[in-house]
């Protein structure tokens, strides 16, 4: 089973970013034949800065790495040191409907976020299918915002297929972890840096860190009052870090009342707190070793490579080429 998944580096990973990519992808390459890769190309829609794409770029690969990416089990690079994707993505783009592209929410979203509606941004699923279909991946581990998405890459596969040769493309399956599909931010939206309501994975200090999380939003109900722990983005936050007896511990607590919702984020904030503290010292670490790093991507753009140029020869021959 070959796994595939991509994140953009866009600015400052938020614990979003872990939970919804970053730990299933650690988890699944002891699962199977895992490639991860860093999706610059994709950057380019929002971040238009050289140095800090640069800059980004590397702090992910620090970041990941220090949450527990293996590169002895994950081929781990960076997108544009495999340009094949490029090449692959305007052959797709030749078999892709505009109506499909014309359907995807994400693009819709983006731009009433305030991102320049560019041919980028607008053939953006096509470049993710190409990244998902030259390395023959057959999981993608996705959130639920991302479901059509990988839909979209199917489609686009199979009418490939349909025109030059059934099985020439692989067709991917989706995997979801439902549980964390959606991690809420301090407002209760998903967590985003668009909505600026992220919790960052790294804070600067324990100082930040707590502040961040006294920040999230509570209604107005009393101390001594029961509390509805459903409707609390505090415990579905905590459900993220917190054993099952632990969760059950805090619902029971906001059920009987007597305790203000500024106990409960210290809670929280204790938890993520500990969570990510052997994964701050291991990038602290890391910091330090600048070569293992270049070392890292250069062996995983490797073998990415290799893998890329078996694809492209057998899609070149099948198109024409």
């Amino acid at each position: 089973m070959r796994i595939l998944s991509g994140i953009q580096p866009s600015g400052r990973l938020h614990i979003g970013n872990y939970f919804g990519m970053m730990e299933p992808s650690i988890r699944l390459q002891d699962e199977g034949e895992a490639y991860y890769f860093i999706a610059d190309y994709h950057a380019l829609t929002s971040t238009h800065d050289p140095a800090a794409l640069r800059e980004n770029v590397r702090n992910l690969a620090i970041d990941f790495l220090a949450c527990g990416l293996d590169p002895g089990k994950a081929t781990f690079w960076r997108q544009s040191d495999v340009p094949e994707v490029t090449e692959l993505a305007w052959i797709l783009s030749c078999v892709t409907p505009m109506g499909l592209l014309e359907r995807a929410v994400s693009y819709k979203d983006k731009v009433s976020q305030g991102l320049s509606p560019s041919h980028g941004l607008f053939a953006y699923p096509v470049l993710q299918a190409a990244d998902i279909l030259i390395f023959d991946s057959n999981v993608v581990p996705v959130g639920r915002d991302q479901k059509q998405h990988l839909e979209v890459t199917r489609d686009i596969a199979q009418k490939f297929n349909d025109r030059y040769g059934e099985g020439l493309l692989v067709i991917p399956e989706p995997r979801i972890r439902e549980e964390t599909a959606m991690v809420p931010g301090l407002d209760g939206r998903k967590m985003s840096k668009s909505y600026d309501n992220a919790i960052d994975l790294f804070e600067e200090t324990e100082k930040k860190l707590r502040s961040k999380i006294m920040k999230i939003v509570t209604d107005s109900t009393p101390v001594e009052a029961s509390k509805d722990p459903e409707e609390s983005y505090i415990v579905q936050l905590y459900r993220l870090f917190a054993t099952p007896d632990e969760v059950a511990e805090m619902e029971a607590s906001f059920r009987a009342g007597g305790q203000g919702y500024g106990h409960y984020k210290q809670q929280l904030f204790e938890h993520v707190r500990d969570h990510f503290a052997p994964m701050r010292e291991r990038r602290e670490a890391l910091l330090k070793d600048a070569a293992y790093i270049d070392d890292v991507l250069a062996e995983g753009a490797k073998k990415a490579h290799a893998q890329a140029r078996r694809t492209m020869d057998r899609v070149r021959a099948a198109v024409g080429m």
